[in-house]
């Protein structure tokens, strides 16, 4: 396992110091773990398989030698673990004094297999990386921390959107390892109806493409760009967007705006793989093994995961303390993007931290 802090030129030191302004920031120290020959749930194996990872602060052990101050934050589909050290997330959270402080806590930031700086398609195998699912990703995660980070235990399982589904999957597996866990954005049921319709839609235009050439293109096939307009037509803000875009040429600039925020350095094979992991995800048979608290937190205008399928309210008796929030939409929510800013629900998480911190023993 290598581990190495991170150069300035990734831009995170600058990020870590806005976020900790001139309070001594602490400096964000990434590395990669290595597993060999890794089996997937295909059966389908990876001689290498490297998992990136970014971490603030130290472990802290009690008398007991239990870890009890590490936190796992999973990131989201086509993201990264880096995407946490950022204003509005990192410098609400992170910082002294704040919730999830880094002088006190262990924050462990992992890229998921095939994004980041992972092992992924466009490392080389393309299409003959293993077609992974949410499951490999926890396992995976699950032995980064026990093997190349060596912890015993975690204080805390949060992450939004993809990362909030692996969150009820962690809880299934593994559910004395942790002592709460946090879903954002999402919700502990196969994805079917619209759900499905839309990432059938944004692979397909990938995999239909004749450029796509089974994956063995030279350049970016262009159905990726209609995948990128489908991705962003579901997880933009509709307040956000009408009161950023109030005119039908600032609209046209926002739209071009974000197409190439979100097309940047995207490769096709690996968005495809990113998407065709969800394909199997179904936690609901499994609720009921969830031991530890749980609080589930999702937007009102959640397009994704919209409250109005009544999911969540059946779904969350099942878990023996599980409590669920749907934050109101205010001209502060995001949309699925809600997630990312904790400022509009880091209330419900003080309140739910207070519920399972231990005091050193």
């Amino acid at each position: 396992m290598k581990r190495f802090v991170l150069a300035c030129s990734t831009g995170l030191l600058l990020l870590a110091a806005s976020a900790w302004a001139g309070q001594g920031p602490l400096t964000p120290v990434a590395g990669d773990y290595v597993i060999h020959d890794f089996r997937f749930s295909t059966g389908e194996t990876l001689p290498v398989l490297k998992l990136h990872y970014v971490t603030l602060g130290q472990p802290r052990r009690d008398a007991h030698g239990v870890v009890r101050n590490a936190v796992l934050i999973l990131h989201g589909t086509g993201g990264t673990g880096q995407q946490f050290l950022t204003p509005n997330f990192a410098g609400v959270l992170f910082g002294p004094g704040q919730l999830l402080d880094a002088r006190t806590h262990y924050i462990i930031l992992p890229d998921g297999i095939g994004h980041g700086q992972s092992s992924k398609p466009s490392d080389g195998l393309r299409a003959r990386f293993p077609r992974y699912t949410y499951g490999d990703m926890v396992t995976a995660q699950y032995r980064l921390v026990t093997e190349g980070l060596k912890l015993n235990h975690l204080e805390l399982v949060t992450g939004t959107s993809m990362g909030g589904m692996q969150t009820w999957m962690w809880g299934e597996a593994y559910p004395d390892f942790m002592d709460g866990l946090v879903p954002l954005a999402s919700v502990p049921h196969q994805i079917v109806g619209r759900n499905w319709m839309w990432r059938k839609m944004l692979m397909d235009s990938i995999r239909d493409d004749p450029a796509w050439k089974g994956g063995d293109y030279t350049t970016q096939p262009p159905g990726l760009q209609c995948a990128v307009k489908i991705l962003t037509l579901m997880t933009m803000s509709t307040i956000q967007a009408q009161k950023d875009a109030p005119t039908r040429e600032k609209a046209d600039a926002l739209l071009a705006e974000q197409l190439r925020g979100r097309g940047r350095g995207v490769d096709a094979n690996n968005m495809l793989y990113q998407f065709d992991a969800s394909r199997d995800y179904d936690p609901e048979p499994g609720l009921g093994k969830i031991t530890a608290p749980l609080l589930a937190i999702n937007s009102a205008d959640d397009l994704i995961n919209p409250p109005e399928l009544g999911l969540m309210d059946r779904l969350i008796p099942r878990v023996a303390h599980g409590k669920y929030v749907l934050l109101p939409i205010t001209s502060e929510t995001r949309g699925h993007g809600t997630h990312s800013w904790p400022a509009v629900w880091q209330g419900y998480l003080k309140t739910f931290l207070a519920g399972i911190e231990k005091p050193a023993q």
